[in-house]
């Protein structure tokens, strides 16, 4: 069975047997996008749920860890940080071919472009960017000891850890020499920043279509796909939000490359990084070009991972190939900034 289908019947029977109130025929429709992880809408007798699941077949170590996610969605719950409910994880392999775990389907808005021409007008537009700002600030607000995430991840040395376990991750995904990859990875080491001692819950992933917004409202009321969160420095997030902005607007990831954004409502990097230093009392940001760099080379190694599983044929979306394209443009856009 493929990572497009689900035995319904099996996974039927057991939600039945696990999830209070789950009754009915089960459905199941696989949406699109959920590059690293397939994501299904489930409905029984008029419910809504979804289930996301390890891709069945041979992964790479440490990778598609769904477990992890059930885990961070489950204990954010009751914070600020706006989330879907979860029911179950299921770890048993027998029931679908691979780890999986459900959670409330919630009704709302994806925005693929940063351009976000579903905004009414330049207000809406920026409220949009706005809510990312607060959402993210909440999440690195978190008092991981509090909600029961102290263990989550190693403390310290994140980027130096970061770069040690992405470049493993390429290491093993490389199909052919980049030159642009080849240089990256020797500068980082080099050029890593001290480490401040600063530690928070990170995200991993923090991009504009990885939240859902309210149906009406410019507000987030989702942060999804946490599959690549971990305790880590808060600073990876917000480069990694501004790094996105900073691609060509043709490829498999739309950027802002050579928009003009104040006459659409959406802030500079500059003012966003400001109010975002504002919200969580940081005073200013060293070494800023670093995370960047960084954040290009962690985008490239990844995409580099999707080249190698579409090879192996486990990759979950026919994004794989435009996704394949930009490792290169990545690592050489990463190369020109040192």
């Amino acid at each position: 069975m493929s990572t497009q289908q689900l035995d319904t019947a099996s996974l039927e029977a057991y939600l039945t047997r696990h999830i209070k109130g789950f009754e009915g025929e089960l459905h199941a429709e696989k949406f699109a996008g959920g590059q690293s992880n397939p994501t299904f809408k489930l409905t029984a007798a008029g419910k809504s749920y979804v289930l996301r699941r390890k891709p069945p077949g041979e992964l790479l170590k440490s990778a598609h860890a769904v477990d992890r996610e059930y885990r961070v969605i489950s204990a954010l719950q009751d914070t600020d940080v706006p989330v879907p409910r979860t029911y179950l994880l299921c770890e048993d392999e027998s029931v679908i071919g691979s780890m999986f775990y459900v959670m409330e389907y919630m009704e709302g808005r994806i925005l693929w472009d940063p351009l976000v021409p579903e905004a009414k007008d330049n207000a809406e537009r920026a409220a949009i960017y706005d809510s990312m700002n607060k959402t993210m600030a909440a999440l690195h607000c978190v008092d991981v000891d509090a909600v029961g995430l102290g263990d989550y991840g190693r403390p310290g040395n994140y980027f130096a850890r970061q770069t040690d376990r992405w470049t493993k991750q390429y290491r093993a995904s490389e199909t052919q020499r980049i030159e642009a990859m080849e240089q990256l990875i020797p500068w980082l080491v080099a050029n890593m920043p001290e480490d401040d001692g600063v530690v928070s819950l990170v995200h991993g992933d923090y991009r504009l279509d990885n939240m859902m917004f309210h149906p009406d409202e410019p507000r987030v009321v989702a942060l999804l796909d946490w599959e690549l969160s971990t305790l880590g420095h808060p600073l990876a997030d917000l480069a990694n939000q501004c790094m996105a902005w900073m691609l060509p607007r043709e490829g498999g990831i739309k950027g802002l490359a050579g928009v003009d954004r104040k006459a659409l409502g959406i802030p500079s990097d500059e003012e966003y990084i400001a109010r975002y230093c504002q919200r969580t009392g940081r005073d200013g940001i060293d070494n800023w070009n670093f995370y960047i760099v960084f954040s290009l080379f962690r985008l490239a190694a990844i995409c580099q991972g999707i080249v190698k599983r579409a090879q192996i044929g486990t990759a979950s979306s026919a994004e794989a190939d435009s996704r394949g394209d930009a490792v290169i443009p990545l690592a050489e856009m990463g190369a020109s900034l040192i």
